[in-house]
């Protein structure tokens, strides 16, 4: 497809069958966030085993991400994405099986590992060679499938529990997972091949360095920021059901609340795909950032039903435009020709970072009973965040912006 026009309608629609692709995928883990209580009153274990059972998702996601990117190059996106649909819908029905090791595999390794694996980062690096000038805007579109999902499932996901259970849901998804991607998967068109940008990435490096460091560094960095930066947004985002539960907010407002959480997430992530297309990608992580460590911080503040509505929306906002972000980062400061690994890898230490900070929590809960050491301690790995990705913006302030790298899609 050497002819390909980038940023044109085939390029929309791909972005668009994405993002229905993923408002499905995502949905898949989230049925531990929404049935943790009954799920941990069933089986009689602690809350940090089932916990660690939502993180494997998130690291197996990033693992994964980094050997199906590889096969995707191979065997082309539309087989990759079918391989990861069914990985998915196998995954959901071992874990409902009722066994902690079932749900550690069947998360893990199926839903994570060569579920979603096989699905977001493939995924990811596929629209991003779609699009050149609007390609921030791109990347938050489907991003923003994570947040779809979260508006859409988790009310039915609870009404679903409360009426059948969590093992018959988990059946029920496999099915609806099969029924919605594998259609849209067969109609995906393979990526452009090489296509020459017209639009130069707005930040450049210099005698083959990022930022004036040698760009394995650079990169190395910016992965630990992403790990970082995603153990304060895996708290709320794993724990918020469970946390309003304890303090007697009922399950269906809390997972109203978690709704409304992403939905806000998903309507201000548009805002910072524009952002990043204005400031760069590494500039626009900062910003999120900030607003992520300020929102986190207000958890600590407050029980009151309302007040928590509110700041779980502005939490939402803050924290949307970090993720698709990174991956901005990376096209913005590396060759087109090496996003296939360093994007999974990027996304492998972020996601590592919210499985991390998703057990974590669960393993603080179990020591003091409630979440506050899990807000505060969230808030001081945000402010590491802060420092490491404000120290390579400064740099990069200091690095001439002569075009280094070939800007081949």
């Amino acid at each position: 497809m050497a002819g390909e026009e980038l940023d044109g309608r085939a390029s929309w629609k791909a972005a668009w069958m994405t993002l229905a692709i993923l408002s499905v995928s995502y949905g898949s883990p989230l049925l531990i966030v929404v049935g943790m209580r009954t799920m941990q009153a069933d089986l009689g274990t602690e809350r940090s085993v089932l916990a660690l059972a939502g993180s494997l998702v998130w690291i197996g996601t990033g693992a994964g991400g980094i050997l199906m990117g590889w096969l995707a190059d191979r065997i082309g996106i539309r087989a990759t994405i079918i391989i990861g649909a069914f990985m998915i819908a196998g995954g959901l029905a071992l874990s409902s099986v009722g066994t902690i090791w079932a749900l550690y595999v069947g998360h893990g390794l199926m839903i994570g590992l060569l579920g979603n694996g096989g699905v977001y980062p493939p995924l990811l690096v596929y629209v991003s060679r779609w699009f050149d000038r609007r390609r921030g805007a791109a990347i938050a579109l489907i991003s923003s499938g994570q947040y779809v999902a979260g508006v859409v499932w988790p009310s039915l996901f609870e009404r679903g529990i409360s009426h059948y259970g969590w093992q018959a849901m988990m059946l029920g998804y496999a099915a609806v997972v099969l029924v919605l991607i594998l259609p849209v998967a067969l109609l995906m068109k393979p990526a452009p091949g090489t296509v020459q940008a017209k639009h130069a990435p707005k930040v450049t490096v210099a005698a083959g360095r990022v930022a004036g460091l040698p760009p394995n560094v650079a990169q190395a960095l910016i992965c630990v920021a992403g790990f970082c930066c995603c153990i304060p947004m895996a708290v709320p985002a794993a724990h918020l059901v469970a946390f309003c539960g304890d303090i007697g907010i009922k399950p269906t407002h809390g997972a109203a609340m978690l709704s409304v959480m992403l939905g806000s997430a998903f309507l201000a992530r548009q805002a910072w795909g524009a952002l990043a297309d204005r400031i760069g990608g590494l500039r626009t992580v900062m910003v999120g950032s900030a607003c992520q460590a300020t929102a986190i911080a207000c958890f600590l503040l407050t029980q009151d039903e309302v007040g928590l509505f509110a700041i779980a929306a502005i939490f939402g906002m803050g924290f949307s435009g970090i993720i698709p972000s990174y991956a901005v980062t990376i096209r913005d400061l590396y060759p087109a020709s090496q996003a296939s690994w360093r994007i999974p890898l990027t996304l492998f230490t972020a996601m590592s970072g919210m499985a991390f900070g998703s057990w974590f929590a669960g393993k603080l809960y179990d020591h003091f009973a409630y979440y506050a050491p899990a807000f505060g301690i969230s808030v001081v790995f945000n402010i590491l965040n802060l420092m490491i990705v404000g120290f390579l913006v400064l740099r990069l302030s200091g690095t001439r912006r002569t075009p280094q790298w070939s800007a081949v899609a």
